[in-house]
C-alpha cells in the first residue's frame, strides 16, 4: 500500500507537487448526452463498469459525466465524479458544498411523499430547521440508548427462530424478508414503545415502507427483469416521476401509526419548538427511509460478507465473542467494546459494501480538490457526485481493496477508519447538528456488532447463497450449525 500524501480532510490543501489540471470528460450534447449516459449506467455497462470505463479512459478518478435520472426528471444531470479517498471528503464539508435537496442526487422526489414537508434529510445544514430537527433526533436516540441492546437482542431471537423454522421446513431461509420484519419491529418499538403488531399496521409495515421507498427511489434503480425491455423500463422508471398518489393511503396508514403510538417522542419535539405534524412526518422519514431503508440494505450485506468469509473466520469470531461474553457475564456495551475482531469485521463490511453508495453536494464557491495525482478546480454552482464503493476501495489507501479482510481495522488499522465514509462522513468523526453525518451512525455499528454476537452465541458456522437486488444484496441461508453446551454462566 502507498501511504496517502494527505489526510482525508485535505482534499483542497495546496500541494506543490500536484499540477492543476482541467477536469477531464464531458457530458455530451444537451439531452442526448444524458440519455446515453443513463443507458450506459443502467443497461449497456452497468453501474460499476460505467465508472470504471471512464476512470480508465480519462486516467483520472475525477471527471465529468451525467448521472441518472436525467431528462425529464432532473433539470441538470451534469456532475463532477469523485472516485478516490482523498477528494471524496469535500462532500462532507458544509462550508464548501450545499446539501439542499440533494439526498437523492440531481432530482428530488415530491414533498407529497412526506406530507408536504421538506424533511431534515433534504435540508442544508445552514437552514433554520436543520439544527433543530437533528438535535431532536440525536437527543431522542440518546434518551433511548439503554434499550438498544436488550430490544435488539429480543428482536434477533425471533429472527433466528424464523431462520431455523424455514431451514427445517423448506431446506433454506430467505434472510431479507425475515430481516426486514425484524428491523421494522425494532425501529418502531424503539421510537414508539410498542410493536407495530399492536397497531393498525399489523404485519404490513415492512411492505408499506418498501413500496413507499420504491416510488421515491425508482429513478435510481433498475429492476433487472429479463421480461421487461430496457427501453420500457427506462420510460417507466427514469423518465417521469412516479406519482405519490399511488402510495398516499399507505403513507397515511404509516403516518397515523407513528402519530398515535409515538406520543412520547412527538411530545419531546413539541417541547423543543417543532410542530407536531412536521415532527411526525420527519419521524416517519427517519424511521422508514433512513433507519429501516438503511438496515434493509445493510444487514443482508453484513451477513453476506461474513458468510462468504467461511468457517475459519466464524471460528475466530465465535471464540472472541464467547470468551468476552462469558467474562463479562452478558452482552453489554463494555463487552461489545472488547470484541476487537467483531468491530473490525463490521467496519470492513461497511467499507466494502456501504449501504448508501452515493453522496452529492453543490459547490458554494470555487474550490480546488485533489486526488493522488493532480488538483482540479470546481466552479461555484457545479454539482459534485461521489461513488463511495470506489472511494472506499482506493488501492492507494487500502491493501487488497476488493477483498474482504476481516482483520483490516485491528491495531494500527484503526487509523484507516477515517477513509470509511458510509455514514455521510468519516467513521472517525461524529455527527453534530452542524453537519450532515447520519445521527444514527454509532447505533448502526452497535446493532451490527450485536447481530454478530447473537449469531455466534447460537451457531458455530453457516452457509449462504447471495444475489443482487435493486437495493443491495439478497441472502439465503442454506444451513445453520448450532452450538452445543455453551452458557455464559458456566
Amino acid at each position: 500500500m502507498t501511504s496517502p500524501s494527505s489526510s482525508s480532510s485535505s482534499y483542497s490543501s495546496s500541494s506543490p507537487e500536484l499540477p492543476l489540471l482541467p477536469i477531464p470528460g464531458d457530458c455530451g450534447l444537451p439531452f442526448l448526452g444524458a440519455i446515453k449516459d443513463r443507458y450506459d449506467y443502467f443497461y449497456s455497462e452497468g453501474r460499476d463498469q460505467f465508472f470504471r470505463t471512464r476512470m480508465q479512459k480519462y486516467q483520472s478518478s475525477i471527471f465529468r459525466a451525467n448521472m441518472p435520472p436525467g431528462p425529464f426528471m432532473a433539470s441538470n444531470p451534469n456532475v463532477i465524479v469523485l472516485l478516490d479517498a482523498l477528494s471524496f471528503p469535500v462532500l462532507f464539508d458544509t462550508s464548501k458544498v450545499e446539501k439542499k435537496n440533494v439526498l437523492d442526487g440531481t432530482y428530488m422526489p415530491s414533498a407529497a411523499f412526506t406530507g408536504g414537508y421538506r424533511v431534515c434529510a433534504y435540508l442544508d445544514s445552514s437552514e433554520t430547521n436543520h439544527a433543530l430537527l437533528k438535535r431532536w433526533f440525536m437527543s431522542s436516540l440518546a434518551a433511548r440508548h439503554h434499550h438498544f441492546i436488550p430490544l435488539f437482542s429480543s428482536c434477533l431471537s425471533e429472527l433466528f427462530t424464523s431462520l431455523e423454522d424455514d431451514i427445517s421446513g423448506k431446506g433454506e431461509a430467505y434472510f431479507n424478508d425475515i430481516s426486514d420484519n425484524m428491523s421494522f419491529n425494532f425501529v418502531f418499538k424503539l421510537f414508539c414503545n410498542k410493536y407495530p403488531s399492536e397497531t393498525a399496521l399489523g404485519s404490513e409495515g415492512p411492505g408499506i415502507v418498501t413500496k413507499w421507498l420504491f416510488f421515491q427511489l425508482a429513478p435510481l434503480l433498475t429492476l433487472g427483469l429479463s421480461m421487461l425491455p430496457n427501453f420500457l423500463e427506462d420510460l417507466l422508471l427514469h423518465t417521469f416521476p412516479l406519482p405519490s398518489l399511488f402510495v398516499r393511503s399507505d403513507y397515511k396508514k404509516l403516518y397515523n401509526a407513528f402519530y398515535l403510538s409515538g406520543s412520547s417522542i412527538l411530545d419531546e419535539a413539541q417541547r423543543m419548538g417543532i410542530k407536531r405534524d412536521e415532527a411526525c412526518h420527519n419521524l416517519v422519514f427517519l424511521a422508514g427511509f433512513n433507519a429501516f431503508g438503511g438496515l434493509k440494505a445493510w444487514f443482508p450485506a453484513l451477513i453476506k460478507w461474513v458468510g462468504l468469509a467461511g468457517e475459519k473466520l466464524h471460528r475466530r469470531l465465535a471464540d472472541e465473542i464467547r470468551t468476552v461474553v462469558k467474562s463479562e457475564g452478558g452482552v453489554t456495551f463494555v463487552a461489545l467494546d472488547k470484541m476487537a475482531l467483531a468491530k473490525s469485521v463490521v467496519y470492513e463490511a461497511l467499507r466494502i459494501e456501504p449501504p448508501v453508495p452515493f453522496q452529492y453536494g453543490k459547490v458554494k464557491e470555487d474550490t480546488v480538490v485533489h486526488n493522488h495525482d493532480a488538483a482540479f478546480q470546481i466552479k461555484k454552482g457545479e454539482m459534485i457526485f461521489g461513488y463511495q464503493p470506489f472511494a472506499t476501495k482506493d488501492p492507494k489507501v487500502f491493501d487488497d481493496p476488493d477483498e474482504f479482510v476481516a482483520h483490516r481495522f485491528l491495531g494500527d488499522g484503526e487509523k484507516l477508519l477515517k477513509y470509511v465514509y458510509w455514514s455521510n462522513g468519516p467513521e472517525s468523526d461524529d455527527p453534530t447538528v452542524e453537519n450532515k453525518q447520519c445521527p444514527g451512525k454509532d447505533l448502526v455499528v452497535l446493532l451490527s456488532r450485536v447481530m454478530l454476537v447473537e449469531l455466534f452465541l447460537r451457531y458455530d458456522t453457516f452457509d449462504i447463497e447471495y444475489g443482487t437486488l435493486p437495493l443491495g444484496s439478497s441472502v439465503t441461508f442454506k444451513s445453520l450449525t448450532k452450538l452445543k453446551g455453551f452458557s455464559i454462566l458456566s
